[in-house]
């Protein structure tokens, strides 16, 4: 996975943290747990606050 695989990643975590709110994660935290993420390979460097945010809201949606 990339960053730019935004749904898949909140999907992936989603299922890793089944108990966490997305909505109160900062992005340092979320960050961290997509790099730990077993298929994340993609350069950290690439990551911005835009690419979180749609993750968050990807992972918002999921919840849902």
């Amino acid at each position: 996975m990339k960053w730019t695989d935004t749904l898949d990643i909140a999907i992936e975590l989603a299922e890793a943290h089944p108990d966490v709110d997305p909505t109160k994660l900062n992005f340092v935290d979320l960050m961290k747990w997509v790099l730990a993420l077993p298929e994340f390979d993609d350069d950290p460097k690439r990551c911005g606050e835009r690419i979180l945010e749609a993750i968050q809201a990807a992972w918002i949606e999921e919840r849902e």
